[in-house]
Formats: structure tokens, sequence, C-alpha cells
């Protein structure tokens, strides 16, 4: 088990399933998608679209692709202007 990061910080947090421990699989909050206050992850940063996770029930620690707002995607066609 790792150690809470540094950078976790309880007023940055994100309502999104942890990879590693599944901790909302039987809260009535989380399956209707709604913002619980027992299942939150803490959002240590985040790169354009791609946030940085941390997971205070089990400290798991994980990227999530949002795919909200400035993606990262290498994926586009080239500018004509580059």
């Amino acid at each position: 088990m790792l150690p809470l990061d540094p950078q976790a910080d309880i007023g940055r947090r994100a309502w999104l399933p942890c990879p590693n421990c599944d901790d909302r699989a039987h809260c009535a909050t989380c399956r209707r998608d709604a913002p619980c206050t027992a299942h939150w992850r803490y959002l240590l940063s985040n790169t354009g679209s791609l946030l940085h996770l941390q997971c205070p029930s089990c400290t798991h620690v994980w990227t999530h692709e949002s795919h909200f707002g400035a993606t990262r995607s290498t994926d586009r066609p080239p500018s004509p202007f580059a």
C-alpha cells in the first residue's frame, strides 16, 4: 500500500471509480453517478485532459483520460501552419 501523495488535497477531488478497489460498488449514490461524500478520489494534478488521481481508500495512484477540454491527443492531423 502506497502512502498518501504529498500533493493530495481534499479541496481537489474527482468522482471516478478506482480501478483497484471498487469501493463504491455497493453505494446507491455512486450507482446513480452522483457526487458521493464517501467515494471521491484525490485529484493530484492534471495535464490537459489527463487526470492524475489517488484513491483515499486503497491509496492506488492512476491516470484517467477525461477527454474534456484541452486533450493531449496525438492522433489529430498535423496543422498546415506548423
